[in-house]
């Protein structure tokens, strides 16, 4: 099986591929750190298998690449490879084509299993993120909406700019900041925005 991985870190692309040499059956034919390469690449070259991070080398969407890629080669099985727990993320692969999707703080055994798993057609998909603490709280327990205003104060949006992006007024991106604020017992939203980009909560995506 020819098997292309597309990780921008070093250290975590060399991980994979020390698993696909240590099993029969596979040959690594790209190991490569863009999203954009990728797609260029299988333009040319048929792949079987391809490991896409989510976040890529010059901030490239890998999800944007999955559903090009599919576009190009609808046979080549594609894992979604992240370490971010943002539940947008889950939903967004599935949408995007991919076959299914593997958190990296899970185990060399898994991913293989879920390897052998897509090869056979299957699709493997977590029922939920992984749950990690901020502050006081746990990813769980903020809402859809929550997790909204923070993806734009992680973009450094004024309270009037979420308030327009968000077609609401500014006192309710002010409640639902405090609400997060008291959850976490964190003192300010530059501190919530610290935590949560500690713990790879919320996905920061090119559009393209």
């Amino acid at each position: 099986m020819k098997v292309m991985i597309v990780e921008d870190q070093t250290m975590i692309r060399s991980l994979l591929e020390s698993y696909f040499r240590a099993e029969d059956g596979y040959r690594i034919t790209a190991s490569i750190p863009g999203a954009k390469q990728a797609v260029e690449m299988c333009r040319t070259n048929s792949v079987d298998l391809i490991l896409m991070d989510v976040q890529t080398e010059n901030r490239e969407n890998g999800l944007i690449a999955v559903r090009q890629i599919k576009a190009i080669q609808p046979k080549s099985k594609i894992i979604v490879v992240t370490s971010l727990i943002d539940g947008a993320v889950l939903d967004e692969a599935k949408k995007a084509g991919a076959d299914s999707l593997w958190y990296k703080d899970s185990t060399q055994k898994r991913l293989m299993d879920v390897v052998r798993q897509t090869l056979e057609g299957e699709h493997i998909f977590p029922d939920a993120p992984p749950t990690v603490e901020i502050g006081m709280a746990k990813s769980t327990e903020f809402t859809k909406t929550e997790l909204k205003v923070l993806r734009h104060l992680l973009r450094g949006l004024s309270y009037t700019r979420i308030a327009a992006e968000m077609g609401c007024e500014m006192s309710t991106v002010k409640f639902h900041v405090s609400n997060m604020l008291q959850k976490t017992g964190l003192e300010n939203k530059l501190q919530l925005a610290l935590a949560v980009s500690d713990v790879k909560l919320i996905a920061d995506l090119a559009e393209e």
